[in-house]
């Protein structure tokens, strides 16, 4: 039962005022507008088991604030009750009920014995047509704060590197001046009066349509002087560098960044729906960005030892913060550990391959689960493995060739901070040094005869990618995979099983399920008990749906695409793994700077309250992926 204590201001008005700023959007109103709150709410206590309201056929009447205590949302579906969330503390409820003037679709039922501070509907319609804050709060929501928690983010770095620019922005932003180009029968010496006189690097070559056919620059021009010798009237198409990489304006330079470091290369052609609109030199991002991003990616490939490769990795440290303080996403910012992390194993593999001898098989280098889907923070283990092609009366002898050289490989890494995987999945094990035609059998064997022990075993290896060698083959067997798994219902559903076992760390007295021993006590697990959870479900739907993505943004994205879940929930999800990647990327660089070792486990109580209550939104979330999942599975 309801008891409504007094009005909001009587005896509780500073001890409330000082309560609601604590919490958003109260932080940010103005103070006549927090007043006509506290002048019009009402403190009203509700007995444990008590109903604030249920859906009805009318629409919601009040706005309500936890002031103490914790709330809870149900369902009653298919004659079963259904707990959707939690609300806890400085929370709002029910936004979308409110703006949406309609009932709401949810019974809330206090957990225990809580008080809320409560306002009539009017009232809260009057404060989102006069406040602009607090109608961002009513119409954003989770999206809205968890905006709000990234641009603290941001500016808590960016206070400490002095950031002043934006990685999200269009790359045409940084083009300075109209772009210096030639048809392609100019001659190389007029070309090169040409650029002498706009004081110019490289010059793009153009078709009629001033669409770029090629580039050309300086440096190739010394190189292929000492071996051709000077041609002034060779036309410029015979010099030039044909079908350059070009890339549409609207690139963000985060991107444009990544594939200058991918490629190799020093000069991007910018466009405008095919035609050219510009040139940008990697300098023109060092100059404006601060960002060394190019030139660690080309200190990598020139490594001649493994000493000069832990500079790189040390430098990629600081590269995440300038990330961090430049806006970049998690996903872009996991990405790009990732990329730099596989140029750093092809490195180990030449290098490797020079000092203990190369082998004398192709192979191909695959790597697998975090590394595979693009998601690797800084504090990651090697899974790897290796693929090479045999006649099954040699596979074993050419493996025990592979063997040594692919442990060396591992330890370099391991040496590197890619450190050994605890459960063995490295090149240099046997298990996962395997011919083409072995592989293919392990996967068939562990779909076609599934048990709960082959299954979590293996469940790694259903996120797999080429580092380096038959990227095709490896693509190939990717879709076969997806072929036998939606025609195998009892492998899904141990998936599904092994999935569910991992559950998201919400208490049910305190807001979080924390350890309360080892060597990080009030903590828990960010890696393995709140974003592998999310992995887990998207990669059994995506298997369930033959969706072929394998990182789990994209996943979520493709399920959205194909019914498998619906938009908004999908965004939803998307949303509460991005924002739980940036906290493990943040908790990452501060051990970094505290010379601390890395690791995942966070203590909640150290966040601020709209952290706190942003996570434990997203873990929420967490909760409400994997009911979907067993839904859509079956279970």
């Amino acid at each position: 039962m309801a008891q409504v204590e007094s009005q909001a201001t009587e005896h509780h008005g500073e001890s409330l005022r000082r309560f609601m700023r604590q919490h958003p959007p109260f932080d940010r109103l103005p103070e006549a507008e927090l007043q006509f709150l506290l002048s019009r709410g009402q403190l009203v206590f509700y007995q444990a088991g008590s109903v604030l309201f249920s859906p009805s056929g009318t629409p919601v009447e009040h706005f309500f604030m936890v002031y103490q205590g914790r709330v809870q949302g149900v369902r009653h579906e298919h004659q079963q009750d259904h707990v959707q969330f939690e609300i806890g503390l400085g929370e709002c409820f029910p936004l979308a009920a409110l703006m949406g003037e309609r009932p709401t679709r949810t019974e809330h039922v206090a957990l225990n014995d809580t008080f809320c501070l409560r306002w009539a509907r009017d009232d809260f319609a009057q404060l989102v047509r006069e406040s602009e804050p607090f109608r961002e709060f009513a119409l954003g929501g989770v999206s809205g704060l968890l905006a709000e928690v990234g641009r603290q983010m941001q500016q808590h770095v960016a206070g400490q590197l002095g950031s002043d620019f934006s990685m999200a922005q269009a790359i045409s932003s940084l083009v300075a001046r109209a772009p210096i180009f030639a048809m392609p029968n100019a001659t190389l010496a007029s070309v090169l009066a040409q650029m002498e006189a706009s004081h110019v690097s490289s010059i793009v070559i153009i078709d009629s349509g001033r669409r770029p056919i090629g580039i050309f620059t300086l440096r190739d021009l010394r190189r292929r002087l000492v071996l051709e010798g000077w041609q002034p009237e060779a036309p410029i198409s015979a010099w030039m560098t044909p079908q350059p990489i070009t890339v549409e304006h609207d690139l963000p330079v985060f991107q444009a960044a990544l594939l200058m470091a991918e490629k190799g290369i020093t000069h991007m052609v910018i466009c405008r729906n095919g035609r050219l609109l510009g040139v940008l030199a990697e300098r023109d991002i060092f100059a404006l960005q601060r960002l060394n991003l190019v030139s660690l990616s080309r200190d990598i490939r020139c490594a001649t030892r493994i000493d000069q490769l832990q500079s790189s990795r040390l430098a990629l440290a600081k590269l995440v913060d300038q990330l961090l303080a430049r806006g970049a996403q998690a996903d872009q910012i996991t990405q790009l550990i990732a990329r730099l992390n596989d140029q750093i194993v092809q490195r180990v593999i030449s290098l490797v391959s020079a000092s203990h001898g190369a082998p004398t098989r192709p192979f191909t280098w695959l790597c697998f689960g975090s590394e595979a889907r693009e998601e690797q923070a800084l504090h990651t283990d090697q899974d790897n493995g290796l693929w090479f092609d045999a006649e099954p009366d040699e596979t074993e002898a050419v493996r025990q060739q592979f063997l040594p050289w692919a442990s060396e490989v591992n330890k370099q890494l391991d040496s590197l901070g890619l450190v050994w995987c605890p459960g063995g999945i490295m090149a240099g094990q046997r298990k996962c040094c395997l011919s083409a035609a072995e592989w293919r059998q392990r996967f068939a064997k562990i779909i076609h005869e599934p048990t709960p022990e082959k299954v979590l075993e293996a469940v790694i290896f259903f996120d797999m990618r080429a580092v380096q060698g038959d990227i095709a083959g490896v693509e190939s067997l990717r879709q076969t995979l997806l072929e036998w798994t939606q025609q195998r219902d009892i492998f899904r559903r141990i998936l599904t099983e092994d999935a569910l076992r991992r559950r998201p760390p919400l208490g049910q007295i305190r807001d979080f399920r924390l350890s309360r021993g080892g060597d990080h006590p009030n903590t828990f697990d960010l890696k393995t008990e709140a974003l592998a959870p999310i992995v887990e479900a998207a990669r059994v739907l995506a298997l369930t749906h033959g969706v072929s993505s394998v990182s789990t943004t994209q996943r979520l994205r493709d399920l959205a695409s194909v019914d498998g879940l619906r938009a908004v929930d999908a965004a939803a999800y998307e949303e509460a793994f991005q924002h739980l990647q940036l906290l493990r990327l943040q908790l990452h660089q501060e051990q970094q700077r505290a010379g601390l070792a890395l690791h995942n486990r966070l203590n909640p109580d150290l966040l601020n309250p709209l952290n706190r209550r942003i996570l434990r939104e997203c873990l929420r979330q967490v909760q409400r992926l994997q009911r979907d999942m067993a839904s859509r599975v079956g279970l």
